[in-house]
């Protein structure tokens, strides 16, 4: 039977299976067979498969030939179409997984025990992929049509290329818009978030057009606001948009809402502004036309009383009044909302719309901001962090996509740290990159001047809105502290002066407070400390790109530098090893993989105190040759102290000074972190001041407590995450290799995307610190339980003066490794020296108990980091 050829319907699929029919012209049937395209003496896989469905007696067939398939999409959605005799649970999300045999394409629905696949982004695009077991879904709805569903598989390696050329073999999967496989949704989620728009039933075709007023009546907000309750239908309303919210998915299994999205627009006239909510439907259709600074005339709309507990943004105008008793709803029905956007050209100035205002402010002028001030920042990204995913609420599907940015406006010598979530623009939160022109609105000030190290960054509200690109024509563009950052930009561009500049990595903000009683009141979690035991399952309960913190208790029992240079050799070898032996399969088991078990075996034989010694790698600071230190940016802000006064940086004035502030997101603060590794938790200085200008003595990379000599062979578990992958490691931004580069830290795409030029590789890039990492060994407090953690300082040799280190030690409040006798002229370690000090001084904590804090990381296909972010000694944990 073949299928038939319609408007999709709710049911088990839109698009599925035309059964073969050797009786029909496959070549051209609309929703049926299409005839392979290439070599005549090649046959697809795919219409095998089919074939073997059709003569099994089953629901399912084991493919007499598993052959390997490229996957080229990997797009989710909601599935409705539930029983209801089981209780309600959270929202079931599916996967159509869309493969190509290289002769035909084929979109298969992907069974739901499989999902953790792609949770784990192990089954992701541009992989080979062969699948061992197929079942076929009907639509009982729909004559003769069903839907492949994958039912079990093993993901292979990336391909280096795919050809996108090969036909759908169902027609119907090539329909605009493209519609799900199973369930009544239309449309497609964003992969790893609710909040961005995604697929083709989001347009952007919405234009202002000119509109005759002669017939039109018009009310005012303020009048609106007096008659509402009494009235159903009301006059139109001459509104300018001031603020626009990101999207809002509040879709569930048992709501049989086909597009349910809502955003706030927040509008205004000349005699107030108020609310309104965009629902449903006409979120796709109107969502990415409509900006800030629009006039709209809005017909046909209805009035509500405004939900209680919706905290509206401030107006733009403190004069302009702000009305919270009424909504504005906007409807595709009920009745049909009717918006046009009127052109700017024929705005009369008798309608007395308001004007937008900003509220810019310089990095100089940050210090000031009060705690949830509101701000617009404008500035060059000089860092730009991967995507990280946070959970809503920990029962649930639903992520926050968000990443960290740094951006340098020339008033200060440090950056803005902004935390950026998806602000449902992903066409820029996706291709955004050091060096860019970055402009972000609504911005929150968050601070904690009582904490040790002093918390102060920035992060988006549910109105923040990111420009990158076309600026000039941007209402803001003649703010005068948007006209300053232009000129500065411009002298320091043309001086080639903005470079060193960063991207990706490990970023481990923001810091924890000095004590752990205050660490315990900021952390809004169910159980405060995790037992060891237990670390294994919430590393792998992570999703991709997600990232905890949690506490654990122990004794420190070992620590061991790996070079920078080993560290990304080491963490390539695993990669291949693990690639041998991943858990792929949807039988795998989720164990750590075989070569970290080899290497821990092999480190549990290495000699108890390492033979290996190292020579001081010493360097002399001068102007022009400078050395920093650095560890990350969880550490305690100090500000840079000049050999000179710096220039006058108040206000909206620009540094005057002939440098340029750093631009190196590691080298724009000094930070101590964690316990200034080790060092800080012992209580003594790691070094004489008086041995700075001599070679110093060897100094060994290893360092293993006596209790751990005694109790390693006799444990039962020993838990191994101190591997650093590629992407874990900061890189100089190469601007020729901006794409890759920015693929490489965003999301993993839903669609298949072919590479431009020759195949790269993270390691062709710089990194952007020279010193390697620590594996830090921390053994339960009942001795049956070991971890190994990473620790990831910044080391880099770049603008920093020997002074100012010893200013840095004198401020922290740690004790730390150099003296407060280091002058310029002294010698300073190098990385190797440097580490021997921080082993050294770990030492010293045999049998101490400590809470250590760690941020823990799913880099996706089975690749986890556990990183120590801070310790907590007994005498200063409350």
């Amino acid at each position: 039977m073949a299928g038939e050829l319609g408007q999709p319907q709710a049911g088990p699929s839109h698009a599925g299976l035309d059964w073969p029919n050797p009786e029909r012209n496959r070549a051209g049937v609309p929703g049926g067979v299409i005839r392979k395209v290439g070599s005549p003496g090649r046959r697809s896989w795919i219409q095998k498969i089919l074939e073997q469905i059709t003569d099994s007696p089953r629901q399912w067939v084991t493919p007499s030939e598993v052959v390997p398939v490229a996957v080229l999409a990997v797009q989710r959605y909601l599935l409705e179409d539930e029983p209801r005799d089981v209780e309600p649970k959270p929202p079931l999300y599916c996967y159509d997984v869309t493969i190509s045999d290289g002769v035909y394409q084929e979109k298969c629905y992907l069974d739901p025990s499989l999902n953790f696949l792609v949770y784990k982004n192990i089954l992701k695009v541009g992989i080979e992929m062969r699948i061992s077991r197929v079942s076929c879904i009907y639509n009982e709805r729909r004559l003769g049509q069903g839907i492949l569903c994958i039912d079990d598989v093993h993901c292979g390696e990336s391909l280096d290329a795919i050809s996108l050329e090969t036909p759908f073999r169902n027609s119907a999967h090539r329909e605009i818009p493209e519609r799900p496989l199973r369930g009544g949704k239309s449309h497609y989620l964003a992969l790893w978030n609710n909040e961005d728009p995604y697929g083709d039933i989001w347009l952007n075709n919405k234009y202002p057009e000119e509109h005759n007023f002669n017939n039109t009546r018009i009310i005012s907000l303020s009048h609106l606001e007096m008659i509402w309750s009494n009235r159903r239908t009301f006059p139109a309303l001459l509104v300018r948009i001031l603020h626009k919210s990101k999207l809002r998915y509040y879709g569930k299994p048992d709501k049989k809402m086909i597009e349910p999205y809502q955003t706030f627009l927040e509008v205004a006239d000349s005699s107030g502004t108020v609310s309104v909510i965009m629902w449903n439907a006409l979120c796709p259709e109107w969502y990415k036309s409509l900006r800030v600074g629009l006039v709209l005339l809005l017909q046909d709309y209805s009035v509500k009383k405004s939900y209680p507990f919706r905290i509206q943004p401030l107006p733009v105008d403190p004069q302009i009044k702000l009305i919270s008793t009424m909504e504005i709803c906007l409807n595709l029905r009920d009745p049909p909302t009717n918006i046009m956007i009127i052109p700017e050209k024929q705005v009369k100035p008798e309608w007395r719309l308001p004007k937008l205002n900003y509220r810019f402010i310089t990095r100089s002028e940050l210090d000031d901001m009060p705690e949830n001030h509101i701000c617009d920042v404008v500035g060059i990204l000089v860092f730009v962090g991967r995507v990280q995913r946070s959970k809503k609420k920990e029962s649930r599907e639903d992520f926050w996509s968000y990443r960290w940015i740094h951006i340098a406006d020339g008033t200060s010598e440090q950056p803005f740290i902004v935390e950026l979530f998806s602000t449902s623009q992903p066409e820029i939160f996706e291709n955004i990159y050091p060096m860019t022109y970055f402009v972000c609105t609504q911005l929150k000030v968050v601070r904690n001047d009582a904490q040790v190290p002093k918390l102060l960054y920035l992060t988006t509200t549910n109105e923040s809105r990111v420009f990158i690109n076309g600026h000039r024509g941007q209402p803001y563009i003649n703010d005068p502290k948007v006209k300053n950052f232009n000129q500065w930009v411009k002298a320091k561009t043309d001086s080639g002066e903005l470079k060193n500049t960063v991207i990706g990595g490990y970023y481990p903000y923001p810091p924890v407070p000095e004590t752990f009683s205050k660490y315990s009141s900021s952390v809004k979690v169910e159980s405060l400390l995790t037992a060891i035991s237990e670390v294994r399952k919430e590393v792998e309960g992570l999703q991709y790109r997600e990232q905890k913190r949690i506490a654990i208790q122990g004794i420190i029992t070992g620590i061991k530098y790996v070079p920078h240079n080993s560290a990304t050799e080491n963490a390539s070898a695993s990669e291949t090893l693990r690639s041998a032996n991943q858990p792929s399969t949807s039988q795998a088991n989720k164990r750590e993989d075989q070569s970290q078990e080899r290497d821990g075996r092999q480190n549990q034989e290495d000699s108890p105190v390492s033979s290996q010694s190292l020579q001081t790698a010493s360097a002399v600071f001068s102007p022009s040759k400078k050395k920093r230190i650095l560890q990350g940016p969880c550490a305690k802000l100090i500000p840079v102290p000049q050999s000179e006064p710096p220039a006058q940086t108040k206000g909206n004035k620009l540094s005057a000074s002939g440098t340029s502030p750093h631009i190196n997101p590691f080298s724009r603060e000094i930070r101590i972190n964690c316990i200034h590794l080790i060092v800080s938790l012992t209580g003594r200085e790691g070094a004489s001041s008086s041995n700075r200008g001599k070679a110093r003595k060897t100094i060994s990379d290893k360092w293993e407590s006596q209790m751990w000599r005694e109790k390693k062979f006799g444990l039962i578990d020993h838990l191994r995450y101190s591997r650093i992958y590629p992407e874990s490691i900061p890189r100089k931004f190469v601007s020729e290799h901006r794409n890759f580069l920015a693929r490489q830290y965003n999301s993993q795409p839903a669609k298949y995307v072919p590479p431009e030029g020759r195949p790269q590789k993270l390691d062709d890039f710089k990194s952007a610190r020279s010193l390697g990492h620590f594996e830090v060994t921390i053994l339960g407090l009942n001795h049956e339980i070991a971890i190994d953690v990473a620790f990831l300082p910044m080391y880099s040799p770049e603008d920093f003066r020997a002074s100012q280190i010893a200013t840095l030690l004198s401020c922290t409040n740690y004790s730390c490794v150099y003296s407060q006798e280091v002058t310029g002229s002294d010698r300073l370690p190098g990385p190797r020296a440097l580490a021997g000090d921080i082993i050294k001084a770990a030492s010293k904590l045999d049998r101490a108990h400590i809470v250590a804090i760690l941020d823990i990381c799913s880099l996706g296909n089975n690749k986890a980091e556990v990183y120590l972010h801070k310790i907590y000694r007994p005498d200063n944990t409350s």
